[in-house]
């Protein structure tokens, strides 16, 4: 087969170059705002506060540390603390490879969110029954597999309908077909990976109706990119999206606690600057058409 045999044969199946996006989330907004790494009630409050100061409207919050990391009192105070200030409450599921006794994960990132084995499934389907019964309803989900079982867990109604199904970066998704597998499987919002350009972006969006998150910092280990320029493309052909601030130069604080407490709410308030830095750049493109 030629290469332009190929690209005839993905466009047969309905995989062509996108261009601008039309959708939008469902109060019309094109992008919003995400906060990764909020791990906790006392950094959910430094980003409330730090968005506050700063005007800066956040939309989810998500933390990755994993439920089981979290009290039932913490997880409650976290949904209460959304719910006052209209803020998505995403939480990790489970156990994850990078922190099992297996090898791969070490020398790999690429595997860092996978459940290895029957019994590290199950935990995440414990993690994420617990969650639900507290009341979230935003899960983030690391493992293809796990992600299957959750999506058929709504159908048959064993989970709420409403449960949205994040992907994490820790689950790679470079490119189209991916990208409508993962919603066929259940995601309800896709993390692509973060080192792609905009028109491979636009094919994401061409294939699936489901919004798209996406680190515009991305942290050391996603590669570190800072991507404040390429933002108002982003939004233009990947709408709707989640604008998603990590941080290059930042320590790995999974799992938190309390000897980690001040380092992260510190990162907590300066993601939400960063997000003020990116909306800055959008109000001027929009001032300038």
């Amino acid at each position: 087969m030629t290469l332009r045999e190929a690209h005839a044969l993905l466009a047969d199946r309905g995989f062509h170059p996108g261009g601008a996006s039309t959708s939008t989330f469902a109060d019309g907004a094109p992008y919003k705002v995400e906060i990764p790494s909020c791990e906790g009630p006392r950094v959910f409050e430094a980003v409330l506060d730090e968005a506050a100061q700063r005007a800066v409207t956040i939309d989810r919050v998500s933390q990755g540390s994993g439920v089981m990391m979290l009290t039932d009192a913490e997880i409650e105070e976290m949904l209460s603390l959304g719910a006052s200030a209209g803020v998505e409450v995403c939480l990790f599921l489970g156990p994850r490879g990078a922190w099992d006794i297996g090898g791969q994960a070490k020398v790999s990132a690429a595997v860092g969110g996978v459940a290895r084995g029957n019994e590290m499934v199950a935990a995440s389907l414990c993690d994420a029954f617990r969650a639900v019964e507290l009341g979230v309803r935003s899960l983030l989900v690391g493992d293809i597999g796990v992600l299957e079982l959750l999506g058929q867990l709504k159908v048959d109604g064993s989970l709420p309908a409403d449960l949205v199904l994040k992907t994490s970066v820790l689950m790679p998704l470079p490119n189209a077909p991916t990208a409508r597998l993962y919603e066929r499987l259940g995601a309800t919002s896709l993390n692509v990976s973060t080192d792609l350009p905009v028109p491979v972006l636009a094919e994401i969006r061409s294939v699936t109706s489901v919004p798209i998150d996406m680190y515009i910092e991305a942290p050391d280990d996603q590669g570190g990119h800072v991507r404040f320029y390429d933002v108002p493309e982003v939004v233009k052909v990947a709408a709707p999206v989640y604008l998603k601030m990590g941080l290059r130069n930042a320590p790995n604080i999974y799992p938190v606690g309390a000897h980690l407490a001040a380092t992260a709410e510190a990162l907590g308030r300066e993601r939400v600057r960063r997000a003020e830095l990116i909306l800055r750049l959008l109000a001027e493109q929009e001032e300038g058409l």
